[in-house]
């Protein structure tokens, strides 16, 4: 999909008016001009309340070329009955190694996403973030100047633990295909701890338990927390994801696809797209509604936690970046955390330069 509007707007084509746009791939996309300018007066009214994670991924080169409609960021979800036996005050920030040893010490396993695909670099780069390091320390370098901050003492501390978790069997036999649902499912067993995950866990496991597909009083044990920390006195970066709506640069009608684009996201709006469809608003006023604090008692924690989300690298190199990460930190199970980091850096560098092919 991400390849096939990048060449529709290469070919200059003037039907692409509204596109929603994964926040990782807007550089690509706006670098080349392929995106119509946000007009200053639409983005001063669109951005006014904007949580800054939303925000911060609706720019490219300090610019705002996007206009942000939802967000999503992940919570730490947990089985109050395992935190509780492992003596863990969840009122209070966890780190990794705090679930790591949770987990081990209650013989229960750990939901994460290990499976080769973008749930890998989302969950990387929230463990570099939450160290206060960037994968790239200049996101806007060329292809022959780029650099990462993959092989430092601070990618070795996120190695450590993603082979941690995979070299001990926490996430369980089933972690090389380990997505999001795969993740939120072992959760919800016999075997559930602490996971990392999407607000729709939520949602899918109360429906789960109305219908009998999981225990019906398995929500009663479920509490949620903000992100891990990687140390204890550093505040966790959580992951970003969402759409951002921006417009094609040969639009016919970018006017009217602005108006449009301001109507869709009022934050009366967002909130009615979050009670409907469980995508969190990028708008900190949407989440003033009595429906979701219902629906979502989570509502305030979400909103937190996209107020410190970091954007996975913001290049038009993304796609490079994402794939090797990918290719070089899965499984994790088999990552060295004294080799594994220089070589994914290595061969970001090779595939930038051509001598390599993902």
């Amino acid at each position: 999909q991400r390849e096939q509007l990048a060449r529709r707007l290469a070919a200059g084509d003037s039907s692409l008016d509204i596109m929603s746009l994964d926040p990782p791939f807007i550089p690509e996309l706006s670098e080349p001009g392929f995106l119509a300018p946000v007009p200053d007066d639409v983005a001063e009214r669109t951005t006014e309340d904007t949580l800054e994670g939303a925000l911060a991924g609706a720019m490219w080169q300090d610019e705002l070329v996007t206009v942000p409609f939802w967000a999503n960021t992940q919570l730490l979800w947990y089985r109050e009955s395992v935190a509780d036996a492992a003596g863990l005050d969840m009122d209070q920030p966890v780190t990794w190694d705090d679930l790591i040893q949770a987990t081990s010490d209650e013989d229960k396993l750990l939901g994460i996403q290990g499976i080769r695909g973008e749930s890998m670099t989302v969950w990387l780069n929230a463990l570099y973030e939450s160290q206060g390091v960037p994968i790239l320390p200049d996101p806007g370098a060329d292809a022959e100047s780029l650099e990462t901050n993959l092989d430092t003492p601070e990618g070795e501390v996120a190695a450590q633990i993603l082979a941690d978790i995979g070299s001990e069997g926490l996430a369980g036999p089933g972690v090389a295909s380990m997505d999001e649902n795969q993740s939120m499912f072992l959760f919800q067993g016999d075997n559930g701890s602490f996971m990392v995950n999407w607000p729709f866990v939520w949602t899918a496991t109360k429906a789960s338990a109305e219908d009998g597909t999981v225990d019906a009083d398995l929500p009663d044990d479920i509490g949620w927390a903000q992100y891990p920390r990687v140390d204890e006195d550093t505040p966790s970066a959580p992951p970003l994801g969402g759409i951002n709506l921006g417009v094609g640069a040969e639009s016919e009608h970018p006017d009217l696809a602005y108006e449009a684009i301001e109507c869709i996201v009022q934050p009366e709006n967002q909130t009615e797209y979050f009670l409907s469809n469980g995508n969190p608003p990028s708008s900190e006023s949407a989440f003033d509604d009595d429906q979701i604090e219902e629906d979502y008692p989570m509502a305030e924690d979400i909103r937190d936690a996209l107020d410190n989300a970091a954007p996975r690298p913001q290049t038009p190199y993304y796609n490079e970046i994402s794939n090797t990460i990918q290719q070089q930190y899965t499984p994790i199970s088999g990552i060295n955390p004294d080799q594994t980091p220089g070589n994914a850096d290595e061969f970001i560098r090779e595939v930038l330069r051509g001598e390599r092919l993902l």
